[in-house]
């Protein structure tokens, strides 16, 4: 097929949508716009009626906090860390209020979801995770998923909703990622150096594009930006997920997509996808160290599914503990991400050394191989 009839196959047989609407959409800089607000649970609730599941990922807790605080005396900042988590506490309940009645007002029931990265990172948690939103969305409740930024740490974030969006495809097992931008789509230059870009309808190989050249800053009212839609984009393509990047401000953009309107960038997903297992444990986390390879074992595990051995280790940089996820680089290149049998104090011991070798520094309770091919992501979107 070719993508248009991929695409409009893809859209007939959807059964669970995620959508990603971020702050740069959901707010006019200094406070939420309501009616791009009130016009996305209109959209959402088409979806619903029509017998789909939907997951929405929504930021704004921070600009609804923000505009909360404006009726204080003076007007707190809320700038820095701390200034924004409180304000993201004092916003989290007013937007999920908003989002409670507008979808009332249409019939539809809403679940609150507050996640920490720390929740999929664990696997009891995350399969917990799974199960609670198949009850819902069983239920035709739509979860409106966001951050827990009151309690997230740095090591503990997700870095941005569109991570957040992308790690939630895997266990609500959805057919489609829809993520809503400020522009019309993807452009296909950097629009600060080529004023005169076009949108692209299409994406045939999100993995091929350089993401560096092509895309500028990230948004300034948000955390995420273009770069970070197709950072994700390329990792749901991994499971066999499209993406469609939409203008979230123009009106029933969803709808329209749905009816078979050209509109917005559509990401084709990868043929050849992943286990959700391995898609799971490459992105749980971020990897805590690195591994630099020799072109033998370069070679080895990336066009002969073979396991990394100590052998074709070259150097080991990072502080981490056995059972971490490390990256695996190769000519300044990722190959991949896998998760270690060793810690990196006996890496530096044993790397570039035969299994012979390995046994007389380590004795026989050692693992043949440092990283295991079952353990092992190719080609991973960091």
């Amino acid at each position: 097929m070719n993508w248009q009839e991929e695409r409009d196959a893809t859209l007939c047989e959807a059964r669970c949508v995620v959508v990603k609407v971020g702050s740069a959409v959901l707010s006019t800089g200094s406070e939420l716009n309501l009616p791009v607000l009130d016009n996305l649970v209109n959209q959402l609730a088409v979806l619903s009626r029509q017998g789909r599941r939907v997951v929405l990922v929504s930021s704004g807790a921070v600009a609804a906090g923000r505009t909360a605080l404006k009726k204080l005396p003076g007007e707190p900042a809320a700038v820095g860390l701390s200034g924004k988590q409180a304000a993201a506490a004092v916003g989290q309940g007013r937007l999920m209020h908003l989002y409670d009645n507008a979808f009332a007002e249409r019939g539809i029931l809403t679940a609150q979801v507050l996640l920490t990265r720390d929740d999929l990172k664990n696997r009891t948690r995350f399969l917990n995770i799974r199960n609670t939103f198949s009850e819902l969305l069983n239920w035709g409740v739509i979860p409106v998923v966001n951050e827990n930024d009151t309690v997230s740490v740095n090591e503990l974030k997700f870095s941005d909703n569109d991570n957040l969006a992308s790690l939630l495809i895997n266990p609500v097992e959805a057919d489609l990622f829809v993520n809503l931008t400020t522009i019309g789509g993807v452009l296909d230059a950097n629009p600060l150096e080529t004023p005169d870009a076009t949108i692209m309808p299409c994406i045939e190989d999100v993995r091929a594009l350089n993401l560096d050249t092509l895309c500028g800053g990230k948004t300034s009212v948000g955390t995420g930006g273009m770069y970070s839609k197709l950072l994700s984009a390329h990792r749901v393509a991994q499971l066999g997920v499209p993406t469609a990047i939409l203008p979230g401000c123009e009106p029933d953009v969803i709808p329209r997509l749905f009816a078979g309107e050209t509109i917005g960038t559509w990401v084709r997903p990868e043929q050849r996808t992943v286990s959700r297992r391995k898609y799971w444990l490459a992105y749980q986390a971020d990897p805590q160290g690195t591994l630099y390879l020799d072109t033998g074992a370069a070679d080895a595990v990336r066009n002969h599914g073979k396991s990394l051995l100590p052998g074709g280790i070259t150097e080991v940089h990072g502080s981490f503990e056995a059972g971490a996820l490390v990256r695996l680089v190769y000519d300044r290149e990722t190959v991949g991400v896998g998760l270690s049998n060793y810690n990196a104090a006996d890496l530096l011991r044993i790397r570039g050394l035969k299994r012979h070798e390995v046994a007389a520094i380590l004795g026989d309770a050692h693992y043949p191989e440092v990283v295991h091919r079952d353990n092992l992501l190719l080609d991973a979107a960091l």
